[in-house]
């Protein structure tokens, strides 16, 4: 069995959104609830995850996003505090984004020690969304290019594969690397959908060209049309990228019961989905996975999904 690694803190539920918000502290208590119930928590290897340093937040965002969220969390105060219309900061809410991305770099240190060959990320707020400039969509940084970036930096590993199955585009993401031949990035969603960006035609930038490969999905497609995306546009392009690591952003909310999209996977499309991954990181990166908490909102859905993927991590 494969040793996988497990990023949580409490302090991720200090993260509030207001009542009526779907990125919401109950989706990482209904993850841990699952793994416990299911015993899968005993497999797995709990790593503390400590804040970030802000010199990584940088690698990725400009001093001036790390500013401009410290004011808005400042008029936080005790209640709520916008970036933009989705996404909300209480007064906890920078502290734990720090330590969501320092848990995702807790995790890499893990896999680049070898005390795991893969870790899960229950982080929150998700990344995906967050340029380097700004923060959007329910992201205030983007936890998946900063790890990207940390792999790089502090390790020296040359090529990263990003891998984003959220139901909506990594615009932050794409961003970020999107002049960068060094970071593939390969994203399936619901296309036309939030944030609006993710056209196929979209394909990168310069030298960057051909590391950004966006598979737009329409609404609707579940298990099959997915699972062909997969190996038909990412597995040749892995093979031909051959990545050092593989970063997972791993959203939820293309469940079929997940209320902000129209989508039709199951748990088991996700664990054939989390098979391929797999079967590219065993190939090409020494297994090295680190998979990151990103959409899902329905969570009985969210918690079945998440255990799936775990399993297959495992070896399942």
């Amino acid at each position: 069995m494969a040793k996988v690694g497990l990023v949580y803190h409490p302090d991720f539920l200090k993260h509030k959104t207001g009542p009526m918000h779907p990125e919401r502290p109950e989706r990482l208590t209904s993850i841990m609830s699952q793994l416990e119930e299911k015993q899968l928590i005993d497999k797995l290897t709990r790593i503390e995850p400590k804040p970030a340093e802000e010199t990584w937040i940088t690698s990725v965002h400009s001093p001036q996003h790390v500013a401009s969220l410290r004011a808005v969390g400042a008029e936080a105060g005790n209640d709520l505090a916008y970036v933009d219309g989705d996404t909300p900061m209480s007064r906890d809410s920078l502290d734990v984004a720090f330590l969501a991305v320092g848990g995702v770099l807790a995790g890499i240190d893990a896999v680049m020690s070898g005390g795991v060959r893969s870790v899960f990320c229950a982080v929150r707020p998700p990344g995906h969304h967050a340029e380097p400039s700004r923060a959007m969509g329910f992201c205030l940084f983007n936890n998946v290019a900063i790890g990207a970036r940390y792999f790089q930096q502090k390790y020296g590993l040359k090529k990263i594969l990003i891998v984003d199955w959220d139901v909506h585009h990594g615009n932050g993401t794409q961003e970020a690397f999107f002049r960068d031949p060094s970071v593939l990035f390969f994203s399936t969603h619901q296309y036309p959908f939030y944030p609006g960006t993710g056209g196929e035609g979209e394909r990168g930038f310069g030298a960057g060209i051909g590391s950004t490969i966006n598979v737009p999905m329409k609404a609707g497609s579940g298990d099959d049309e997915y699972i062909e995306a997969f190996n038909t546009r990412l597995v040749p392009a892995a093979k031909e990228f051959e990545p050092d690591a593989v970063i997972i952003s791993a959203g939820f909310d293309a469940h079929h019961n997940d209320p902000l999209a129209s989508m039709r996977l199951t748990e088991d499309g996700y664990g054939q989905l989390s098979r391929i991954v797999k079967g590219i990181a065993d190939e090409h990166a020494g297994g090295r996975i680190i998979s990151c908490l990103e959409g899902g909102y329905h969570l009985d859905s969210i918690s079945k999904s998440v255990y799936r993927h775990i399993e297959v991590l495992l070896g399942g």
